[in-house]
């Protein structure tokens, strides 16, 4: 069978894990974790950059950073992944969903022009599949209605827009370093800060609410609690092995690229002839091969051909189901406007197998069978 995804190793990890056990600091904000954050503040040439446990808690710290809280209104898709609605549901706010642009799966600029209110505290978008969203329209409006713009790139670390890396364009940004994405760590996650007037309250709230990143760097003689926070802190030994995939990142972009170009030209005939869709990058994108997926005709169609590649050794799944649909989605949000492509699009979407040192010929066997499918 072949995998939908196999975790990304270079091979080097281990050592790197070794040398952090022995440098006897294993906690966080260690010799690896400044290591990963000076990377990532010169390769995304950011304010600052600081390692979480998951971007999960990335996006819970943008929460606390923009003050979002009860009776506020928060606009992101609703195809999106639990944890970018449930970091703005914890503070108390409610969550307006919009509909996405069926091209790319990214939440539609227009929608949120109707979605703003006099409520409306911060816009959250998703780069979907690493393809970035329409980031000088969305920064016109939040600059007309004076919201904070939150990037969730969980999945688009080296992605860019018009040449800015993406996560660096909103007021914040944040990503994944799950087993799921290109760069990994296992769990972990990464906040992008902006905003300079950001930062000092961002190590704040990291230091679960206490100056210590302060004390640590002799400019308080003592820590205390100062503000709201957690334990945001990504544990060394996650932040050693991560070093060696950022070390190793482009390699591993240049291997993830090879892959997803494969499948684009192995399929581009079914699009051509409109049997299937594959994803588009408009002009102003660069993508990081994070995913490739196609879109069948109908919902029905997916589950067949589901079926049809399992029967041949292929691993392929869907992806979200839209969070307006959900119990807590209808608890804690809305769906404003009318629901034209999420739903519909999210039910005919098939994620396929991609990953580090993913074998030429299985790309070429999953083109084969899925060709074989549409010609039965």
């Amino acid at each position: 069978m072949i995998p939908f995804n196999k975790p990304c190793v270079i091979g080097t990890e281990h050592e790197a894990i070794k040398e952090a056990i022995e440098l006897t600091k294993i906690s966080g904000n260690g010799s690896f974790g400044k290591r990963c954050t000076l990377w990532l503040e010169e390769r995304l040439e950011c304010d600052k950059a600081i390692l979480t446990p998951s971007c999960t808690a990335a996006l819970e710290m943008t929460a606390l950073l923009s003050e979002v809280g009860a009776g506020d209104e928060v606009i992101m898709p609703s195809y999106t992944f639990v944890s970018t609605a449930n970091a703005f549901a914890l503070r108390g706010a409610s969550i307006r969903f919009v509909d996405v642009s069926p091209e790319t799966m990214n939440i539609d600029p227009d929608k949120i022009r109707e979605a703003v209110t006099e409520r409306t505290k911060a816009i959250v978008v998703v780069h979907y599949a690493g393809v970035s969203c329409d980031m000088d329209a969305i920064m016109e409006i939040a600059k007309l209605y004076g919201l904070w713009v939150i990037e969730d790139a969980a999945q688009g670390l080296l992605s860019k827009y018009k040449g800015k890396p993406l996560g660096t364009i909103g007021h914040m940004g944040t990503f994944s370093f799950h087993e799921t994405k290109n760069y990994t760590c296992g769990e972990g996650g990464a906040l992008i800060i902006n905003e300079p007037s950001l930062v000092e309250r961002a190590e704040i709230i990291q230091e679960k609410g206490t100056d210590r990143s302060q004390f640590l760097k002799g400019m308080v003689d003592k820590y205390s609690w100062r503000d709201l926070g957690s334990s945001y802190l990504l544990s060394e030994l996650n932040a050693a092995y991560l070093s060696v995939q950022l070390e190793y990142a482009d390699k591993i972009y240049e291997n993830r690229m090879r892959a997803w170009e494969q499948y684009r030209k192995g399929l581009q005939s079914l699009a051509d002839t409109r049997l299937i869709a594959i994803p588009t990058i408009p002009v102003d994108c660069e993508h990081n091969a994070h995913m490739f997926y196609l879109k069948t005709r109908d919902e029905m169609e997916r589950s067949n051909l589901i079926q049809y590649l399992k029967k041949n050794g292929i691993m392929a799944v869907p992806h979200y189901v839209p969070l307006h649909t959900s119990a807590a989605g209808k608890k804690f949000g809305n769906f404003i406007g009318d629901d034209r492509y999420t739903t519909a699009d999210s039910d005919r979407l098939l994620r396929l197998p991609i990953y580090y040192g993913m074998k030429e010929e299985d790309v070429e066997h999953g083109i084969k069978i899925i060709q074989q499918y549409y010609q039965a």
